[in-house]
């Protein structure tokens, strides 16, 4: 996958709630982050059918963003979502989120505006908090978080297996 980004570092990226025509970037985004990261515990990419249902689910809850190049491409460079933090009712007001980028697209600020974006459609979709769980060695994910608000309210000590290894666990959260 290729894709042109500004090539002004800082120029921010417009950021739009997720629509259907974002589906391949976000799952090429999504499926390259299971083949190839610690960042989602999912062993094998889901099968295509499995995939779309579940970008189907983002947009009909309206809680994923995407980052566009602000060039004239306006390629999605990447996107963050917010899912209920567990199918219980009393956590209705407290999400878990996910922050996902292309390569060529870390280190510009897009993280942080997709970041700081989403804290504010958590807001106005009536979250009281978000929460993110890290890989203990993502400390990309992490100091974005942190720069966004977020503070670490835990450690989990080989919570999570992949790729053959027993993987850390950080939580951060954000009151909103």
């Amino acid at each position: 996958m290729s894709t042109t980004v500004a090539t002004e570092a800082r120029t921010p990226p417009r950021i739009r709630l997720a629509a259907a025509e974002d589906a391949a970037v976000v799952l090429a985004i999504r499926d390259e982050a299971i083949r190839s990261s610690s960042g989602l515990w999912i062993d094998e990419v889901p099968d295509p059918e499995a995939s779309r249902s579940w970008f189907e689910a983002q947009l009909e809850a309206g809680s994923m963003l995407v980052a566009e190049d602000p060039g004239p491409s306006a390629a999605v460079l990447g996107y963050a979502s917010f899912s209920p933090l567990r199918d219980y009712a009393g956590y209705r007001f407290t999400g878990e989120d996910s922050v996902y980028l292309l390569p060529e697209a870390q280190g510009r600020g897009v993280g942080t505006a997709l970041m700081e974006a989403l804290v504010t459609h958590a807001r106005e979709h009536g979250m009281h908090s978000l929460v993110a769980l890290v890989e203990s060695g993502n400390t990309g994910s992490i100091r974005l978080h942190e720069r966004c608000g977020f503070r670490e309210v835990g450690r989990m000590p080989e919570a999570g297996f992949k790729f053959g290894t027993w993987w850390d666990l950080v939580t951060l959260q954000r009151l909103l």
